[in-house]
């Protein structure tokens, strides 16, 4: 199975854990950065510092 584990970079340079989303769509077209993006806009509001987000995928 696989899942996102998303991290954000602070201004002082260290990083944080956020989540892990696991991927539960089975239509691979409708998979794409932006997608798994919203989730974090979604955890972590509109005013996020989406700039300093990222994600790795990972095998659960």
């Amino acid at each position: 199975m696989m899942a996102y584990e998303f991290y954000w970079n602070d201004k002082s340079g260290e990083v944080h854990f956020i989540g892990t989303l696991p991927e539960r769509r089975k239509n691979q077209e409708r998979i794409n950065k932006e997608s798994i993006m919203n989730w974090v806009k979604m955890v972590m509001g509109e005013n996020a510092e989406v700039n300093n987000i990222y994600f790795v995928e990972v095998e659960v």
